[in-house]
């Protein structure tokens, strides 16, 4: 599936956490298909810089700094869309955090950080996006969840709970608004070089065997885990959102872009 085959052209798009990683490669897949594309990120610095790349491929764009965490900059996020660009047709909500440990080794504060930012944020974002979509009588909108939305990993319970709960969610959202015009889905990321993998913080260093590196416990794992044996990308959740952005009957899924590990 390549870009060209759905247009966007005259859409305007909200990515929510897309000054890096796989927000940041939904925003450019999304600008390629014709969209012009916003970036709201907590980081300021790194919404400006995707949303320059944005305009390079002659989109239009503007960085937002929002804390999903926050009803008020929530709000007001979607106060500048209404306000710069006139309207909302498709928002992905991406923010979110990762953080390891098993439930012996969880703090309070640790499992409170992830459903804040990583489900009440997706709540919060989707309505606030939900009252501006409706003004305009359609719109297309697609939480990222996780393939730890589908199968628990250890040292991520809680990380497990906040993307069950994403696709929970986004299911029952689905069928609120199914009869306006608006779609809701869930997309899945696999194995993604990211920081919850790469890193000797993330799993891949966690989870490293005796005298093994991170490169190479990395290199393991997506033999191990993945069917096709190699990891995916950021461009490769691009692909699926520009099909969710363009599909007005697909609603309530939870699709995986996970190289065939998950059912």
């Amino acid at each position: 599936m390549t870009n060209s085959q759905f247009s966007l052209d005259g859409k305007i798009a909200l990515i929510v956490g897309g000054g890096r990683g796989i927000g940041a490669g939904i925003a450019m897949s999304l600008a390629k298909a014709g969209a012009d594309v916003l970036i709201a990120d907590f980081d300021a610095d790194l919404a400006g810089g995707t949303a320059a790349e944005i305009e390079k491929l002659g989109r239009r764009s503007a960085a937002i700094t929002v804390d999903v965490r926050d009803p008020a900059s929530v709000q007001a996020m979607i106060a500048t869309v209404e306000r710069d660009f006139g309207k909302l047709d498709i928002a992905v909500n991406n923010a979110g955090i990762v953080s390891l440990g098993s439930v012996a080794e969880l703090t309070v504060q640790q499992w409170d950080d992830l459903m804040t930012i990583n489900l009440r944020g997706v709540f919060l974002c989707c309505q606030a996006e939900l009252a501006l979509m409706r003004k305009g009588g359609s719109g297309r909108i697609i939480n990222t969840s996780s393939i730890a939305g589908k199968i628990g990993f250890p040292d991520l319970a809680h990380y497990t709970a906040s993307k069950f709960g994403v696709i929970g969610f986004t299911n029952a959202f689905a069928k609120e608004v199914a009869r306006e015009g608006i779609t809701v889905n869930a997309l899945c990321p696999g194995i993604v070089g990211t920081g919850m993998w790469r890193g000797d913080t993330g799993l891949s260093g966690r989870w490293a065997q005796d005298g093994e590196s991170e490169e190479q416990s990395w290199e393991r794992h997506q033999s191990a885990l993945l069917p096709q044996g190699e990891a995916q990308t950021p461009e490769d959740m691009g692909q699926l959102a520009v099909f969710l952005a363009s599909a007005p009957h697909v609603t309530g899924q939870a699709m995986a872009v996970d190289g065939g590990f998950s059912l």
